[in-house]
């Protein structure tokens, strides 16, 4: 079965370490580090879950929030679309 791309985009955040628009590319189960921001492990482990569905075709542009902090930084999970994207 062929995976999506997938890129978790900040949509919402008051934490110093994310700004809006801030986004994490996956390309499977791997993380493209050449894309990607940073990404602290407790967002990661929030959207861990999303990515993964998301990937297997199951989700679309979903919302979710990092538990760790009051910053309530906002991600949207979506699926990358070969084209639209810078440097696919």
């Amino acid at each position: 079965m062929k995976e999506n791309k997938i890129k978790a985009v900040v949509v919402r955040s008051g934490c110093p370490l994310y700004a809006v628009g801030d986004a994490v590319y996956f390309d499977g189960p791997l993380l493209d580090k050449e894309k990607s921001g940073n990404l602290c492990m407790m967002a990661l482990n929030a959207i861990f879950p999303f990515v993964y569905a998301a990937r297997k075709g199951i989700l679309k542009d979903t919302p979710v929030q990092c538990p760790d902090c009051e910053e309530h930084v906002e991600f949207m999970i979506r699926r990358v679309i070969p084209g639209l994207e810078p440097r696919d």
